[in-house]
């Protein structure tokens, strides 16, 4: 009896077993080649009350759970349609790979898969526990009733600073939601620039966007960057108040430097510096911006402020009409604090040559102004080959090394 109960439930167990291996499962992620152009994209396949839902990434475009459709599951072949990109993707299985063809747009391309998701290496971001202080805080917007949350990171004092006061700086970042770590793409920009200023001496102050993370209220929806910097203003209020720091500066990236130029025109800020920071207005910048990447992807760049404007007012989004009307020029001209601009000349966002010449040309003549272009970086500040948004996944550097001493040494000596 024993034995017959033991052969029935081995049955039982490789019928299991069959019926588990009948689709297959997991992630797996792969290469497409585009037009020159490396793309990851990964697939999930999860089973999900007896069947398989399956959803698309596509990380170097920043795209998260696409649904996909299935044609066709098999232990050994897929057929998958994502309609909302039109594409499709036929595979089989074979030596552990999933080998098969992509097709978009009447456009067919090879792709192979491996089962795992891609490990990226981030080396420069920091790990706990650091060698320095950290203390969560928050700060409010009344006017817009917003609260921020953010961390304030104290710097590792040196024998030469004693007792000394030090410098703080705001970290206010780009446009769209952004942690206070101003995270893409597994990079985390912020983080690592504050561990390598409180590794020297400079505390700063960075903070979760409005609605994000643990920050709390304040319309997104219909925000622009003025209220965005009402926020930041806030951060700067908030730092004064404490009565710890000898100097309030800010530190802002793309759209966070015409925020720190703000502030500045609004004597906020004892110091700014603009990380990629507008310096023209905005339907120039933008379109400027899509033609530089038109260029680069073998497009016509046929881009123009008209063609921009009318494309932003079929969107009707708030933050762009905002933006695309906002000329930098005066707040510029009214900084009177010390400034320190700077961007990399294959910057495909915020055009170097365009913007950070008009930023040199505007700002008013100090002595304590730095206005500096870097060679071969891009957008985030990473040393790259193109420059365009498609590589900063891929590059394991989150910002130059170059960049950060320029910046320390930049405070230190005000």
């Amino acid at each position: 009896m024993k034995k017959r109960f033991f052969i029935s439930c081995l049955i039982a167990l490789v019928a299991l077993a069959a019926k588990a291996q009948t689709v297959l499962t997991g992630t797996w992620s792969g290469k497409l080649d585009v037009m020159g152009t490396s793309l990851t994209l990964v697939f999930h396949f999860e089973e999900v009350n007896g069947s398989v839902k399956t959803t698309m990434d596509s990380p170097d475009q920043s795209a998260k759970g696409i649904p996909c459709t299935n044609e066709y599951l098999s232990v050994d072949s897929v057929a998958i349609k994502v309609d909302m990109i039109n594409a499709t993707y036929r595979a089989r299985l074979k030596d552990g790979k999933l080998t098969g063809t992509f097709t978009q747009m009447g456009m067919s391309f090879p792709l192979v898969l491996k089962e795992g998701a891609e490990v990226l290496n981030r080396p420069q971001t920091p790990a706990k526990p650091y060698p320095y202080r950290t203390e969560e805080v928050t700060f409010k917007n009344e006017a817009d009733g917003a609260t921020l949350a953010g961390t304030l990171t104290y710097p590792i004092k040196t024998p030469i600073m004693k007792d000394l006061p030090v410098p703080v700086v705001l970290m206010v970042t780009g446009s769209g939601q952004e942690n206070r770590d101003e995270e893409i793409y597994d990079h985390k920009p912020f983080l690592v620039i504050a561990d390598y200023l409180a590794r020297r001496g400079i505390a700063t102050l960075r903070y979760d966007d409005r609605a994000t993370g643990a920050s709390t209220g304040g319309d997104v929806k219909n925000a622009t960057t003025e209220d965005f910097m009402r926020d930041a203003a806030a951060g700067m209020d908030f730092l004064r108040r404490m009565n710890t720091f000898s100097k309030v500066g800010c530190l802002g990236h793309s759209e966070g430097g015409s925020i720190a130029f703000m502030l500045a025109t609004r004597k906020k800020a004892d110091f700014i510096i603009s990380l990629a920071g507008p310096g023209v207005k905005g339907d120039t910048l933008l379109a400027e911006q899509a033609n530089q990447i038109l260029k680069l992807s073998g497009m016509p760049a046929e881009m123009t402020t008209e063609k921009y404007r009318q494309q932003a007012e079929v969107q009707q989004v708030p933050w762009m009409r905002w933006f695309i009307d906002y000329d930098p020029s005066d707040d510029i001209r009214q900084a009177q604090c010390p400034v320190f601009a700077l961007n990399g000349n294959l910057d495909r966002q915020v055009v170097s040559s365009l913007n950070l010449a008009a930023i040199k040309r505007l700002l008013p003549a100090s002595d304590k102004n730095l206005v500096k272009e870097y060679p071969s970086l891009n957008h985030l500040f990473q040393h790259c080959s193109t420059g365009l948004p498609t590589e900063y996944r891929q590059i394991e550097e989150t910002i130059s090394t170059e960049v950060l001493s320029d910046i320390v040494a930049w405070i230190n000596g005000l």
